[in-house]
């Protein structure tokens, strides 16, 4: 059997036959670890991993819930956010991705996927640290696409220190500018050019909720996510946008085998402390963020903080 794998299983009928058991469960059916220990330098491509994440979500049921709207996702190349990318085109939204030149490779497959769900994808790279390129980002959406009903703030930094001294200046800069910077100066933007029953999404993680001793830098910017997501969700309220997060614990994209203080063994067995003793995959992520951003479905539900985290639970 493959690494992170699960194969199916038959039994043997009456008839002397073998008898195929029904298909486990999505809960039961996805990889488990142990993980390829493979590693990926900065930014992390998908197309490069040797366990591919799941993201199609082919059990899922699509039903027209957003029909109409178009989206803007950040780091929708590849990981949580190409399969939310993806599920927004099934419902019927036009989407935008946004992701660095690096990640082309990534993009071109997201962009094909949509397309073939019969909606229009604007592929934007750049670099989400530069203020004026967030901007640019959401006008282009806008003028491009037409309007603007759906922003996900999905883009992240990350690389795991043992010690405080080990992260530089520079280092801290850069997290906070890709992960908390760049969600303020694109809901900026984006506010302007909402109508009501729009929503505002952003990712932010198990880290931001229970802290991580090794991940000072991108858990300072996920708590603040939450706290920011709150803030702007009361604000909002009178002009009917939405706003919340969602909160994934470990899940199996190219951010944790690119990030550089990720040891081998450690991402062998990714995710294993969670209650369902592995990581979650891109497509059990993806309808949080739908059932978020349809107005049909989550309509009294602004500021509050999703947790998608494999059994994992916090206080309140």
């Amino acid at each position: 059997m493959a690494q992170g794998s699960k194969q199916g299983q038959g039994k043997e009928n009456k008839g002397g036959g073998t008898q195929v058991l029904e298909e486990e469960p999505q809960v039961q059916n996805e990889p488990q670890p142990p993980y390829p220990q493979q590693k990926l330098e900065k930014p992390g491509i998908e197309a490069e991993l040797e366990l591919q994440p799941q993201w199609r979500a082919p059990k899922y049921k699509a039903a027209g819930k957003l029909e109409g709207k178009v989206a803007l996702v950040t780091g929708g190349d590849s990981g949580i956010g190409r399969s939310v990318a993806y599920l927004y085109a099934r419902e019927g939204a036009d989407v935008a991705i946004v992701y660095l030149p690096a990640e082309q490779q990534d993009a071109d497959e997201t962009k094909r996927a949509i397309e073939e769900e019969g909606r229009r994808c604007l592929t934007l790279p750049g670099d989400l640290t530069d203020a004026k390129f967030c901007r640019e980002v959401v006008e282009r959406t806008v003028r491009e696409l037409g309007r603007l009903d759906i922003l996900v703030s999905n883009a992240a930094w990350q690389d795991r220190k043992e010690s405080i001294e080990e992260i530089t200046a520079e280092e801290w800069d850069r997290t906070l500018r890709t992960n908390i910077d760049a969600y303020f100066h694109l809901a900026k933007a984006a506010v302007p050019h909402m109508q009501p029953g729009s929503a505002i999404i952003a990712t932010s993680s198990e880290v931001g909720l229970m802290g991580n001793k090794s991940l000072l830098d991108y858990g300072a910017t996920k708590g603040a996510i939450n706290a920011f997501s709150k803030s702007l969700a009361q604000q909002l309220v009178p002009k009917g946008i939405r706003v919340n997060v969602v909160a994934p614990g470990p899940v199996w994209t190219p951010l944790n085998p690119a990030d550089t203080g990720m040891k081998p063994e450690n991402l062998e067995k990714f995710g294993s402390k969670q209650p369902m003793e592995r990581a979650g995959q891109p497509e059990e992520l993806a309808p949080a963020y739908v059932f978020l951003a349809s107005d049909a479905d989550s309509s009294y539900i602004s500021g509050i903080v999703l947790e998608v985290m494999g059994g994992l639970t916090t206080g309140g």
